[in-house]
């Protein structure tokens, strides 16, 4: 899940479909948000970006954050909360890892933005991962 936010202590998510590694030393990674995406701009005008890596258990929330409506009573009901780095970038709790990124560039590529963020902190919990895979979420095997 990308996160930024969208006004003083508001938060706006959404469910990204992938997140790469790109560089080791510095540490970089990227996303890809839709042109039309509500997150584009917030992203674009803020310069950083949170990754929140949700867990095996947090199935509702990935597939509420990837419908385009956000609203505050179905958050409670999941209960999604947020933790903001020093920095201002706000990460999900309870996921299984949060990254906050700080954008070291951007390239328009179709349909898409590609931003590339510079790692600048990283936290993880324990757990096992939420994965997605042809089509359906998945476990991984012991």
């Amino acid at each position: 899940m990308v996160t930024a936010e969208r006004a003083p202590g508001r938060v706006h998510g959404m469910t990204a479909n992938s997140v790469t590694s790109v560089s080791i030393e510095p540490l970089l990674l990227l996303i890809c948000v839709d042109q039309r995406a509500q997150l584009l701009p917030m992203v674009k005008e803020q310069g950083r970006f949170g990754v929140s890596i949700l867990k095996e258990n947090q199935v509702a929330i990935s597939r509420y954050f990837a419908q385009t409506e956000e609203n505050l009573e179905t958050e409670a009901k999941l209960g999604i909360r947020y933790r903001w780095t020093p920095s201002g970038i706000p990460l999900l709790e309870e996921a299984l890892v949060h990254i906050g990124c700080n954008v070291a560039g951007s390239y328009v590529a179709g349909d898409h933005t590609v931003f590339i963020g510079e790692v600048e902190s990283t936290e993880v919990f324990d757990g096992e991962p939420l994965l997605f895979f042809r089509g359906a979420y998945r476990r991984i095997a012991p």
